[in-house]
Parts: C-alpha cells; structure tokens; sequence
C-alpha cells in the first residue's frame, strides 16, 4: 500500500477581486476552497491514475473534517492523527486591476508530543510492501527531526521511503537510504551551501552527491525548465512543455504523484518523466490540480535526454 502523509495540511481560499483597498467592503469576483497540503495532493494524483492509498495526516476541527470528507469523496482512505487544535487556512488573493496575487499561509495549529508519538505509532505499522511519501511542512509542535525519525523506521521495517520537504534534515536521511527524493533546485543547492544557478552539470553533481551519501533515486524539479532523474546508473533530463502559467502551488505534487504512479505501473524511466512533466505543467496551468486531460499532447512537446548511463 502506498500512504502519504501530511503534517500541515490546509484549506486554501482563492480570491479574485477587482481591486483592493484597504478600509472598505472590497466585493469580491469569484472564490474557491480546495482541500491542500503536499501529501493530501499526492494522494489526488495517484487516485486519478488508478493508484490505491491512504491519506495520513496531523489535523483538527472543521478544517481537517473538510480536508478528510474531500478525500474520502473520491475513494482514498484516512488515517488522520486528530489534535484539539484547528488545521489551517491559507488565502491567495488575485487582485485584477494590478495583476498581482497576495499570498497569506498560516503556520498550521500546535501538536503536543503525544500526538506526535500517536501518528509515529501509525507509522510504525508499515512494513516491506509498503511506500510512505512524506511531504511539506510541519504543524508547530513538529520538529524536524521526525524526518530523520522516519527514515530509520523505514530502513528498520523495510518500507520504501519517499521525501518532498525543504528541511535540511532531509541530507541527514542519507543514512538511511531513502528510496526517493523530490527536491526542487532551490532546495537542493541551500543543503549544500550554494548560490542559486541554473548550470545543469552543477544541480546534477549535487544529486549525484545524496545518492553516494545514500538516497537512491532523486527527481529533481527544475520549474520552468524541466526535471532531472538521477540514480546511481543514469542521469535523465527533460524539459517542461511551453504553457500560460497560472498558479505553479501545487506542480511539484503533481509531478512527484505521477512520477510514483507511473513506478507502480512499471512504466519506462523515459515515459514516466515525460508524463510527469506534463502533468505538472498542465497543473501549473489552472487554479487546481490537473485532470490529466491534456497531458498527452503536453508531452509532445518533451524530450528527454540520457545525459548518463
């Protein structure tokens, strides 16, 4: 079975408004409300794609009722750890008259130790034929460290590790061995103390350097100009499809969920990253997550080349 599993999930309201000013009643456009957190869009993305799991997450009150009901509704499991606090709610505010959207995100709600060791209970559970993918940030109360906690139950109890967080925790995790790693180029270069670059033999000799400390795959998500996969046999690269960028929130969730779909579903190394891209990309390109409509004709627009291997 696979489980994601997130540790501040959200409900995130998206505005559009004609202006906004402050001290008045600004009318708003149109609004929506989407269930969010990295895992909990993950776990969208393999449903779409056939792919069976079960939401784990850390939540409360209303908030975390909607986030697991909208789950639910589209047949994925849940296994929640509740807490006496309220999950979240970010806003995103597209303002028309000055092209400009205000973000405002929460830290997400206090959890006590004994809800940390209540959900490290559930993980604990898992066993050889399972994959855990852990992604986003974590609720106040969370220290990073349960990263590195994590992965020692996962080389313990044999499950197949999947991590997508920025913490520099995650370079500690080498140790032991997760199965993969979905960083973005940012966040790859700041574990090793580097200034931004766009070099690609630069990012490719960075993930080449977590998969000899111990990672054993990275898909590395590069925005506008594609994704690397490197193992420790081959280095591929792809490019991103040309498109009108709306909201690029939630493309790296999107790639990450049908890259691991396209793993259980024993597609090509090559295939997988090209439908990966495309999918994020057709994410990037609407309010929501894609519905995977047009990503066949995405990936024509993607090559994928064997840099090594």
């Amino acid at each position: 079975m696979i489980y994601t599993c997130t540790l501040n999930p959200a409900i995130d309201l998206f505005i559009e408004t004609e202006h906004l000013k402050p001290e008045i009643v600004n009318r708003t456009n149109s609004y929506d409300i989407q269930p969010n957190g990295k895992g909990v869009n993950v776990s969208f993305i393999l449903k779409q794609l056939g792919i069976n799991n079960t939401a784990l997450g850390v939540g409360g009150g209303f908030t975390s009722d909607f986030i697991e009901e909208s789950l639910c509704k589209k047949g994925i499991n849940t296994d929640f750890t509740h807490i006496d606090g309220i999950s979240r709610i970010n806003v995103f505010t597209r303002v028309v008259d000055v092209n400009t959207e205000f973000k405002e995100v929460n830290n997400g709600p206090k959890v006590t130790s004994e809800k940390v060791e209540e959900f490290l209970g559930k993980i604990k559970q898992l066993g050889i034929n399972d994959k855990l993918i852990v992604s986003g940030s974590l609720s106040q109360g969370i220290e990073p460290k349960i990263i590195v906690e994590i992965a020692k139950l996962a080389e313990k109890q044999q499950f197949d590790l999947i991590i997508d967080t920025s913490y520099p925790e995650v370079v500690d995790t080498m140790a032991y061995h997760p199965f993969l790693l979905k960083p973005n180029d940012e966040e790859l270069l700041s574990w090793f103390d580097r200034a931004k670059t766009d070099e690609l033999d630069v990012l490719v000799k960075d993930a080449k350097e977590l998969v000899k400390k111990g990672a054993q795959n990275i898909l590395l998500s590069l925005g506008s100009k594609g994704a690397l996969f490197v193992n420790d046999r081959e280095v591929l690269f792809g490019n991103a499809p040309k498109i009108k960028v709306v909201n690029t929130a939630c493309s790296g969730d999107t790639m990450l969920g049908t890259f691991i779909a396209g793993m259980e579903q024993d597609m090509s190394l090559a295939d997988n990253l090209r439908r990966s891209l495309a999918a994020a990309s057709s994410t990037a390109a609407r309010s929501g997550l894609t519905n995977f409509e047009d990503v066949k004709e995405l990936m024509k627009q993607i090559k994928i080349e064997q840099l090594e291997g």
